[in-house]
């Protein structure tokens, strides 16, 4: 059984927590504010195509300091909280602590390291539409929710092989992967045109998907961040954008990007790590991106909350 910190129960934390717990681990969850008061009264409730779950006698916490050192701490905090969240992780952290990101973008590993230090941090993706539809309830969307993770230099270490086992034992489709950065880009390249066009147009993805000019949109959004990835030496296929879009014709017709659900709620956006990088890396690799540039100009007023 291995001890696992959730950090934190948030719609993607909240999920994967839950089906871990479910199947026997020692999970911890960290959590606060209305969230954790409904949790603890209640218990955590998770609405699925896959499954519901309602899990009671939660190991919650309100700050990780009380949880004591684990084995695995899997990452699932908004970006904008990377750092402080990895401080606020250093008493998870024992000599053979692995910490998994499972964050939007492709900067957390990096940002992580210097705090946690570069051999207890490894990559990964999560793919799933879900969000904290209230106070103690998760509500997940999509017929699939996956874990991708793996060791930066592509070995199937023994930590990683007992994660996966872990996760096959709690029923989550997980993949340990021997090529991280490849599949973080490909989660990447999909995300940059969901939240890129979902958010700026104020719409979900099917009404974008079945008018011309909005579907061109944010095909242009992928195909600049493709051409970022292979500016920057990522091996991507060059004309991988059109496999997402492909894939973005299969997911439900009312599926948001978390981002447009924060600029809804009147929350901080991960604008700055997801189009903002983009124009960035854009930048630095010599590579045009208008579409990206477009969404950062047309949200950044509102990157730190409903101004």
């Amino acid at each position: 059984m291995a001890r696992i910190a959730i950090m934190a129960a948030g719609a993607v934390g909240g999920y994967f927590g839950a089906r871990l717990a479910a199947s026997g681990e020692d999970v911890h969850f960290v959590a606060r504010g209305a969230h954790y008061d409904a949790l603890k009264q209640n218990g955590l409730t998770i609405e699925s195509p896959l499954g519901d779950l309602h899990l009671t006698g939660l190991n919650l916490h309100e700050n990780a300091s009380s949880i004591g050192t684990v084995d695995y701490v899997l990452m699932a905090v908004k970006l904008w909280d990377t750092e402080s969240s990895g401080a606020a992780c250093m008493p998870l952290m024992g000599p053979d602590t692995t910490l998994i990101c499972f964050q939007n973008g492709i900067s957390s590993v990096a940002r992580l390291a210097p705090i946690l230090g570069a051999e207890h941090v490894v990559g990964g993706s999560a793919y799933i539409a879900s969000v904290v539809s209230a106070p103690g309830i998760v509500r997940h969307t999509s017929q699939f929710a996956r874990l991708v993770f793996g060791e930066a230099g592509g070995e199937i270490s023994a930590r990683l092989k007992t994660f996966h086992d872990a996760c096959v034992k709690a029923g989550i489709d997980a993949t340990l992967s021997d090529r991280i950065e490849v599949e973080q880009w490909q989660k990447f390249v999909f995300l940059v045109g969901l939240s890129g066009a979902t958010t700026l147009m104020r719409q979900p993805v099917g009404k974008i998907l079945a008018d011309q000019d909005c579907r061109n949109f944010m095909t242009a959004l992928m195909e600049e961040t493709v051409a970022v990835g292979l500016a920057k030496g990522v091996a991507l296929d060059p004309d991988f954008a059109a496999d997402r879009l492909q894939f973005a014709d299969t997911v439900p017709v009312g599926m948001k990007a978390s981002m447009l659900e924060d600029l809804e709620r009147g929350n901080k956006l991960e604008l700055e790590w997801l189009s903002g990088a983009i124009v960035g890396l854009g930048k630095e690799q010599g590579v045009a991106t208008p579409a990206n540039d477009a969404v950062f100009a047309g949200l950044k007023l509102y990157a730190k909350g409903n101004p």
